[in-house]
């Protein structure tokens, strides 16, 4: 029998991607060796305890979540899922309907607050926290620091969300540092447009709330002293999502102004474009390149803020909305970051394929948000109407930025899995977060509460069900059960939520320690497809390797039916592995203690293997 000189591994995972792509992510800039996986965390709900959840509940009522609960032991858990970073979301100080008078900030109009909790992303002062998430607001900042601390000390790396579309309609910078001079505060307001302005205005004219809908009422109707459809702005300005009314639409983003970068009302731009082949620079060349052009006051703005939180000891931030600003500000301001940190991990929500390249190679973005190819490919096929062939085709397209398209099933944005509106049963994601967590170098994030099946079923007031609201005071009752009264060891799990979660555990683990998926990727589906009896479009497979790992990877994406496949590999694979005819001996590490054997005869290898509904195994090939 013939030995391999160095360790192996197999994936073998119910339903897969195969393709004829061969990605080489050593040829990709700044590849780290490992894998990064994000967790995702609404600040205001991990650490709320009370399960009243009434609609339009304040936070007396339903509870909120402080930056204490965040303790070693619940954040030690976190890293033991397999995380390596941790966002925060929600955490500079947004609009919110809350008294906090005695500690200098003013009340918010609920005429311009969605929800009671609010928008995080109608952020208010850049420069403080949301008084809500500490148990003394007046110490609020500090306790962030604190909370920064302890995650650096159990070893996960921090970051906070930055909004530089737009902040809320009503922005104080009560805390802005010296020197610092506040948004809008030098405008021209005469003005519709002047580059340095901060806003766009509508001269003449006041702003008019929106004319309510399908019978909403701020605060669910409840009585306000400010809610009385009143806002005073004059003259208005132009809403968050670029609404240029004086009265937007109540499904524009009413609470919040559009920051103005120096693009004209025409759309031309006031300021210095890059030159040709600029993607091709690092960020200290695209840094030198700003340091003599005139600059926006806005992107100076920016500037500060962001360099202000990474000396605050925050490792990176993920940017909402980055498609709506200019890429040549995300140049400026990325390559600013990375000269303060090199190691700054920067993501940003964008949505257009056709400006990927732009903000990852230009833009100089880390990663973007692997949305609307895989994602969306994704949920059809958990949904049961799409086809696995389309992922090949997926990769295929992103074969040159692969390592920047962060991979995920759930966000604060998305549909809950085991929501009715999205699949009611969370187990059906399983293969699906396999592919997603091991096809490619990128990272991987995981949204919290998505571990144990959060089906985000609560009518919270602004926020409806099958998304977890972010508006709202609300408690989480799967991940509630979880923390199990800030004890954070699942004891009111259920045993399905058990499993669940051990699934996460044991995946997300072996992609934190794998070196293969850090490594090269080819398809094989097709091959299988073409070769292999019973193996259909609800079955999906790869190959990873390096030099000490091999890996391949089959997933069954059926809900009820299983399969008894004799899996092909390749003669290009196994040539490209080194590997000779003769029999080797497969332990699973997913999950099992199960062997496999596969028989490599003529240059083709095959494996004998049964996938129950949903399952996914690995497999490493000893030596």
């Amino acid at each position: 029998m013939n030995r391999l000189t160095f360790g192996c591994f197999l994936i073998l995972l119910g339903g897969f991607l195969a393709c004829e792509t061969n990605i080489k992510p050593k040829e990709v800039e700044s590849i780290k060796e490992r894998k990064v996986v994000v967790y995702q965390v609404f600040a205001r709900l991990f650490g709320n305890t009370n399960t009243t959840n009434k609609p339009w509940g304040t936070a007396e009522e339903n509870g909120v979540g402080k930056f204490s609960d965040f303790t070693e032991k619940a954040l030690l858990e976190i890293k033991n899922l397999g995380v390596t970073h941790i966002w925060y979301t929600g955490v500079p100080h947004h609009a919110l309907i809350g008294n906090y008078a005695e500690y200098g900030i003013s009340h918010d109009d609920p005429d311009v607050v969605k929800g009671r909790a609010g928008s995080p992303y109608a952020v208010k002062d850049y420069y403080n926290v949301n008084p809500d998430l500490a148990e003394n607001p007046a110490n609020r900042l500090q306790e962030f620091k604190e909370l920064v601390n302890r995650t650096h000390k159990i070893g996960m790396k921090v970051l906070i969300d930055i909004v530089p579309n737009h902040i809320a309609r009503k922005y104080e910078g009560h805390n802005n540092p010296k020197g610092v001079v506040d948004f809008g505060e030098h405008d021209d307001t005469s003005l519709e447009y002047h580059v340095n302005n901060n806003f766009y205005y509508i001269p003449k004219e006041e702003f008019k709330v929106p004319n309510w809908e399908d019978g909403y009422q701020p605060l669910g109707g409840e009585a306000n002293p400010l809610s009385d459809r009143k806002f005073e702005e004059i003259p208005a300005k132009w809403t968050g999502n670029g609404s240029r009314l004086a009265q937007p639409h109540f499904n524009d983003w009413y609470e919040t102004v559009k920051i103005n970068y120096g693009i004209r009302p025409d759309g031309t731009k006031d300021f210095a474009e890059l030159p040709e082949a600029f993607e091709k620079k690092n960020h200290a060349e695209h840094a030198d390149f700003w340091k003599d052009k005139k600059i926006p006051d806005s992107w100076m703005k920016f500037k500060d803020i962001a360099l202000y939180w990474i000396d605050f000891g925050v490792d990176g931030f993920r940017f909402d909305m980055a498609e709506m600003v200019p890429v040549e500000f995300w140049s400026y301001l990325n390559s600013s970051i990375k000269m303060k940190n090199p190691d700054a991990f920067l993501l940003a929500e964008v949505y257009n394929p056709e400006l990927y390249r732009p903000y990852i190679q230009k833009g100089k973005m880390d990663y973007l948000y692997d949305k609307v190819e895989l994602y969306d490919s994704l949920k059809h096929i958990i949904k049961g109407y799409g086809w696995t062939d389309h992922i090949s085709v997926v990769q295929k397209g992103m074969e040159d930025i692969e390592h920047h398209m962060l991979h995920f099933l759930e966000n604060h944005d998305e549909q809950r899995i085991a929501s009715a509106e999205f699949a009611g049963n969370a187990d059906w994601a399983k293969p699906a977060m396999v592919v997603s967590a091991t096809v490619s170098t990128s990272p991987t994030m995981i949204y919290f509460g998505q571990e144990v099946g959060e089906p985000g079923a609560e009518d919270a007031g602004f926020g409806k069900a099958s998304r977890t609201s972010i508006f709202d005071y609300i408690g989480v009752p799967h991940h509630q059960r979880w923390m199990n009264h800030g004890q954070f060891d699942g004891g009111q799990l259920t045993a399905e939520e058990v499993e669940l979660r051990d699934f996460y555990k044991r995946l997300l683990n072996f992609t934190i320690s794998s070196e293969a998926l850090m490594g090269e990727y080819q398809e094989i589906h097709f091959f299988n497809k073409e070769n292999t009896a019973h193996y259909d479009h609800r079955v999906f497979s790869y190959v990873r390797w390096s030099s000490n790992e091999k890996l391949i990877i089959i997933s069954n994406f059926q809900v009820d039916d299983s399969y008894e496949l004799d899996l092909k590999i390749p003669e290009e694979v196994l040539k490209k592995w080194h590997i000779e005819d003769g029999h080797y001996i497969l332990e699973e590490k997913l999950g099992g203690e199960a062997t496999y054997s596969m028989v490599v005869e003529n240059g083709l290898g095959s494996v004998e293997v049964k996938l129950l509904p949903l399952e996914s195994l690995i497999l490493s090939l000893e030596q």
